[in-house]
């Protein structure tokens, strides 16, 4: 299993250079801006997006050539026979999946550009259920190729069900590569944010050097850990940051400074109200989550114990993560990504550091590389809110204070109480030997908890808990859309 992990690494980085370090930081803001000349939005997209292929390529047959050198690098703990079941797998990915992954991520951008998320977010579920499916069907026939091959179809599913946004947004794409003005300013935000992706893998990858150096199974239990705590991440933080990213960027050009700040700081205590109590319910609910999610005959308790430890490390800097996407989105909707690079680097930094004196000076498990990364993490957020500040003229800091501390101590005090509710239905109630009894049981605490949280909230007025019914209205909006169309076709 833990080869499969490490496969991903080098398409996963090619991805992060291309896609997380070129268009979701500029691709849109540079949209934005040629919205209305649509002969100069034809000829800078269009070659923005021929210059991503052919970069891409390049890269993949470059990363091809030195291949097993590269794999060696990155696992030093490995023995050669996993090695090339690892070169195997990334020979798949780099040509079966990044194409098309890419293709799709390039249509999101202009989806997201044009304000169109359906499509955008119908993609990666479909992927994941592509992944989830291949896997359960094929794997006795497979093995681990299973997951590879889905990985492959979903990400040729995630780019064609989003080509009608091609024609929803009305952009022509043409086969040319031309010089602009538009062009030239997309490179120069580009570069930062590249580096910062490059220096963010080179720490992932130490991190992947640095626990094949601990005990065995050491990233097996760092990769669950981290990927568990990356969901609400994803689901929250980063969806919020992509979607906020047109507004931000349509309000600053337009100068409406006190209704981006406005935004800003209704967003964070969104993340925070939503975040916060999760963040909470991973520290004292961490061991049956790990039971739930992976336990099984070849997890056994002592590495159960482990990645839960290491996910209640990784909780700690959950609601500062979060909040860290939607952070770089504004500086990016700035045309800046010079100060996010500057502070990314100095925090990686700090990670790498720390990494090296927990595992060689301190000796310390695994669990130890998920401190400094909640830590670098924590520096990092909390750097971006302080410069951020500074080039808007500040925030209302006494409005986020009060709002921050009341959810703090509404998500606090109710995880007292579901605490030992847990403590007290784990074995009177249900018993956990049983996997389907660890889901009821935290499905339970997870109601108590909830329940009791945005209890607390109404009884201390926190106003985020309004966002609630915001939700169940649009949900309702879009039940009436689809009813609508349904009727349309009846």
């Amino acid at each position: 299993m833990i080869f499969f992990f490490a496969a991903f690494k080098i398409p996963d980085l090619i991805f992060e250079i291309l896609i997380t370090g070129a268009l979701t930081t500029s691709f849109i803001p540079i949209y934005l801006s040629l919205k209305n000349n649509q002969d100069e939005l034809k000829i800078t997209i269009s070659s923005i997006i021929n210059l991503t292929f052919i970069s891409l390529f390049i890269f993949i047959l470059f990363i091809n050539i030195f291949l097993s050198p590269i794999i060696n690098f990155i696992t030093p703990g490995f023995s050669q026979e996993k090695i090339k079941v690892i070169v195997t797998f990334s020979r798949i990915l780099l040509f079966g999946q990044l194409p098309f992954f890419v293709a799709g991520n390039i249509l999101t951008g202009i989806g997201q550009a044009n304000k169109i998320f359906f499509l955008s977010a119908l993609g990666p579920v479909l992927y994941n259920i592509s992944i989830i499916v291949s896997t359960v069907i094929f794997h006795n026939q497979l093995g681990l190729y299973a997951p590879i091959y889905g990985v492959v179809l979903g990400s040729f599913i995630l780019f064609i069900i989003q080509i009608p946004i091609i024609k929803y947004s009305q952009f022509q794409y043409q086969l040319i590569i031309k010089k602009a003005k538009a062009l030239i300013d997309f490179f120069k935000m580009i570069i930062p944010r590249t580096l910062t992706v490059i220096i963010a893998q080179i720490d992932a990858t130490i991190d992947l050097i640095l626990s094949s150096f601990l005990s065995a199974g050491s990233y097996t239990i760092f990769y669950f850990a981290q990927h568990l705590q990356l969901l609400p991440v994803s689901v929250i933080g980063i969806s919020l940051g992509q979607a906020s990213l047109p507004y931000l960027t349509d309000l600053y050009k337009d100068k409406k400074i006190e209704e981006f700040k406005n935004i800003i700081t209704q967003s964070i205590l969104n993340v925070f109200f939503m975040i916060l109590p999760l963040s909470v319910f991973f520290i004292f609910a961490r061991t049956p989550l790990i039971r739930l999610f992976f336990g099984g005959e070849k997890f056994d308790w002592q590495a159960t114990v482990d990645t839960a430890k290491t996910l209640s490390f990784f909780a700690i800097g959950l609601p500062f993560h979060s909040i860290y996407y939607l952070l770089t989105r504004c500086f990016y909707a700035m045309i800046d990504s010079k100060t996010p690079f500057l502070i990314g680097f100095f925090a990686i930094l700090i990670n790498i550091i720390f990494s090296f004196i927990f595992v060689f000076y301190l000796k310390l498990p695994v669990w130890a590389l998920a401190i400094s990364f909640s830590t670098s993490i924590i520096i990092n957020t909390i750097l971006l809110f302080i410069f951020l500040s500074k080039k808007i003229n500040g925030f209302d800091m006494k409005n986020l204070f009060l709002s921050t501390m009341k959810i703090l101590f509404s998500a606090f005090i109710s995880s007292f109480i579901a605490y030992f509710a847990m403590r007290l239905l784990d074995g009177l109630i249900f018993n956990t030997s049983f996997s389907i009894n660890v889901f009821f049981l935290l499905v339970t605490v997870f109601s108590i908890f909830i329940l009791i949280y945005l209890f607390i909230c109404w009884i201390i007025n926190v106003k985020e808990i309004y966002l609630i019914t915001k939700i169940l209205i649009k949900v309702k909006e879009y039940q009436k859309k689809i009813i609508e169309i349904y009727n349309q076709y009846e």
